[in-house]
Parts: C-alpha cells; sequence; structure tokens
C-alpha cells in the first residue's frame, strides 16, 4: 500500500514538473520560431509555431546591416567576464576571512554584510550614480565593472562553505609550512570548485543580464551592453520584433553556455553552500 501510494505521488509529481518544464519552454521555443520570421509574419493575427517564410535575414540583418551589434556583444562579454572574475576573487577571500580567521571586528563586519542582503539594489542606485559621477566614471567600463565586483549575497555563500570546509586539511598545509594565502591558494580554492561554479554561474547571469544599472549610467550608444541595445530596436510607433528575437537568442546563448560549463559542479556548489552556520 505505501509503495503504490509513493509511486502515485512519484507520477504525479512527474506530471506537474513536465506540465512546467512546457509552460516554461513554450516562451523560449515561440522566440526561437519568431527570430526566423519576417516582422509581417510575427504581427499578424495568425498564431503559428512554425515560421511560414521561413529566414535568414533577421540574424544577417543584427550581424552584417546593424553596426553597434557586435560592439554591444563586446561590450556585455568584456564587463560580464569581469564581473564575475573579480567576485570569484573578493568574494572567496571575504567568505574565507570570515569563516576561518580571526581579527577585530569580524563579528561586526559579518553582522554589516548580513544588513546589506537586506538593501534592495534600487536603493544603492541614486548614490553609485552620484559617486560614479564624481570619479568621472560614468560611461565607462570602470563604471559598469566596479560597483559590481563583491555580492554581499555571494561572500555569505562562500562563508557557509568555508565554515563546512575540513580544517584538517589546512592544518596538515600550516604543518608543511604554507602560510595562510599559501593554504587558500594551493588547497582551499582547488577544493571550492563547486562553490565557485555556483557562484560563477549567478554572477555572470546576473550582469550579463543586467539593465538597470547600464540605462543610468550609460549614454553613448557605443558603450551600450546587448539588454540596453536590445532596447533600441523598439521605436515610438513601431518594435522591430524580427530582430528583437533574431537579437534575444544570440543573447541567450553565453548565458547557456557558461551554464552548460559549469553544470557539473551547478548542484552541488548550491546544495553545500546551505550548510551550519
Amino acid at each position: 500500500m505505501k509503495i503504490r501510494r509513493f509511486l502515485t505521488w512519484k507520477t504525479l509529481l512527474y506530471i506537474l514538473l513536465t506540465l512546467y518544464a512546457i509552460i516554461t519552454l513554450i516562451p523560449f521555443l515561440w522566440a526561437l520560431s519568431a527570430s526566423f520570421k519576417p516582422l509581417s509574419e510575427i504581427v499578424s493575427s495568425e498564431p503559428n509555431f512554425v515560421p511560414k517564410n521561413f529566414t535568414l535575414d533577421n540574424y544577417k540583418q543584427i550581424f552584417f546591416q546593424e553596426p553597434l551589434f557586435l560592439r554591444w556583444l563586446f561590450n556585455s562579454v568584456v564587463i560580464a567576464i569581469s564581473v564575475t572574475v573579480l567576485n570569484l576573487l573578493f568574494n572567496s577571500m571575504a567568505g574565507y576571512a570570515l569563516a576561518r580567521l580571526d581579527f577585530r571586528g569580524k563579528g561586526f563586519w559579518f553582522f554589516l554584510i548580513l544588513a546589506v542582503l537586506a538593501v534592495p539594489a534600487q536603493i544603492t542606485l541614486i548614490p553609485t550614480f552620484l559617486i560614479l559621477k564624481a570619479l568621472g566614471w560614468l560611461n565607462s567600463y570602470q563604471g559598469m565593472i566596479v560597483p559590481s565586483m563583491v555580492n554581499a549575497t555571494f561572500i555569505f555563500m562562500m562563508r557557509q562553505f568555508f565554515v563546512n570546509f575540513p580544517r584538517e586539511l589546512e592544518e596538515a598545509a600550516q604543518l608543511d609550512g604554507l602560510n595562510t594565502w599559501g593554504i587558500f591558494r594551493h588547497i582551499v580554492l582547488p577544493l571550492a570548485k563547486p562553490a565557485l561554479a555556483a557562484q560563477a554561474v549567478f554572477v555572470f547571469m546576473g550582469s550579463w543580464n543586467n539593465f538597470l544599472l547600464p540605462i543610468v549610467i550609460l549614454f553613448d550608444p557605443e558603450m551600450f551592453t546587448l539588454p540596453l541595445g536590445l532596447n533600441s530596436f523598439k521605436g515610438q510607433f513601431i518594435s522591430y520584433w524580427n530582430y528583437i528575437m533574431a537579437a534575444s537568442m544570440v543573447f541567450t546563448l553565453p548565458a547557456l553556455a557558461i551554464y552548460a560549463f559549469f553544470n557539473r559542479y551547478f548542484i552541488e556548489g548550491v546544495t553545500f553552500t546551505g550548510g551550519k552556520g
């Protein structure tokens, strides 16, 4: 009886997950299909998933006719990779310090990081703009990268990972003559790949999809990132949905590639960083 009830609930769970997957995939499949349609077919009153007039003109337009598209793609790649690398370095260093090192004010700094988690990003937008303006960093790469190079959420996440990290390995390395930086560099970081992979996925996607900060501090079209550049395809009287859908597909590929590359570590990292405090 218990086995039958378990199988029934398991079947229902799979049905619900399948329905959820279908509902989630339908908008993506429609966008993929629309990227191969002319504008007239997209805005027609007759809905269809399979393009009647299949065309590659939308991709040709954004790559070869839109002069700034490749620049927008380059800007997004540079900013997202820089933000991800800097976050991996600084968040892991801060997390390790909070988990393992003893220093004055440690409790205060940990409490401050927890307090920052409760502050919405929109509240810091105006102070960020004023600081960047005073530094002369508006409309620049450093203006996009520096405010995003650390993240309180992932400092906390890395701290949770390092709290669960076996001390025996660090003590053995210390007996072998490694100092704190050596232990962190040669012992801790190589074994922290699951947590770093999970962080890399979240940070990269957050930076890659960021629209709010670019629209505030970037005003030169050549400095636009892809989310901001895509907005230029929407005019006052007409929106070129065929170009928007094609560009959106290109925009999606790097995020999928990052997730596929780090997938082997991703689930393990998300699970392990939720340990004891």
